[in-house]
């Protein structure tokens, strides 16, 4: 019992000295957001002598932070909700009705998990002009789609599968449909799934920088990570305000892995159990 005891403490040791040095930039970045540029290099790692919001102030008044932020929210919102709806429908209709082609287009949706998105830009972006998508957010929208769909769709076929199919069978004696069933019935126990593929493709999403800075030009339509560049210079940095964009684009994220993080954890252990 000594033994295990002992186990245990070291276990909880390496357990808070990691989670020390995980969060301690993050610490950092939010205590260098309420300090002086001369006190960020000066002291990096001291508490600020006095605090002070005007990095704030001058992130919301000068670099239009809130365009950011707004345009990072539609993007998001949108390409998550269009995201599951048609990887919910796929994943359901590959993992419950069978065919001979169902292998292969289970395969040919996986195909996107091997090819980086990022080979195929030129023949994407001529694609995007020709769609007249250029500098829209909806560029942004449906290439983000694109990229999510492969994983997510892996991520839920397998979910799919392991649900018994009783349940399908009773729901048809009772009346309902492929498409009542779905939403009604299989959906509500999908959720730590679907808490794991939000949480994933909300981070790539929101977190973007590549496909942004290529498909928008007009500075109303940015997004925040693009938005960030106009705070670096060839020969001086705010850091101060940097610091407080950083902040407060690290927001939704954990507010998002907040509220879905028992999904999440579920849904990454339950391959395990079951």
């Amino acid at each position: 019992m000594k033994f295990v005891a002992l186990k245990r403490s070291v276990l909880y040791v390496f357990a808070v000295g990691y989670a020390v040095i995980a969060l301690f930039p993050m610490l950092l970045m939010v205590v260098s957001s309420f300090r002086p540029n001369v006190e960020i290099l000066t002291k990096p790692l001291s508490l600020p002598t006095k605090w002070s919001i005007a990095s704030f102030e001058t992130l919301f008044v000068q670099l239009n932070y809130a365009s950011y932020i707004k345009n990072s929210v539609v993007v998001s919102a949108v390409t998550l909700v269009l995201l599951l709806l048609f990887s919910i429908m796929a994943s359901y209709y590959i993992a419950r009705f069978p065919f001979k082609w169902n292998g292969p287009l289970f395969f040919y949706f996986l195909i996107g998990m091997m090819l980086p998105l990022k080979l195929g830009l030129v023949p994407l972006f001529m694609l995007i002009k020709q769609l007249n998508l250029m500098n829209t957010l909806w560029s942004i929208i449906l290439i983000q789609i694109g990229a999510g769909i492969p994983m997510t769709l892996l991520i839920l076929t397998g979910f799919f599968r392991t649900l018994p199919k009783e349940l399908e069978e009773a729901a048809r004696i009772d009346g309902a449909g492929d498409m009542g069933m779905l939403l009604r019935v299989l959906a509500p126990l999908m959720k730590p799934a679907i808490g794991t593929v939000t949480i994933i493709n909300f981070i790539a999403v929101w977190n973007d920088f590549f496909f942004p800075m290529i498909f928008i030009r007009d500075e109303a339509k940015k997004t925040i990570p693009v938005g960030m560049l106009k705070l670096f210079s060839e020969f001086t940095t705010d850091w101060s305000v940097l610091f407080a964009g950083l902040t407060m684009s690290s927001l939704p994220i954990l507010i998002i892995f907040f509220f879905a993080s028992r999904q999440f954890m579920d849904g990454i252990t339950s391959g395990a159990v079951k």
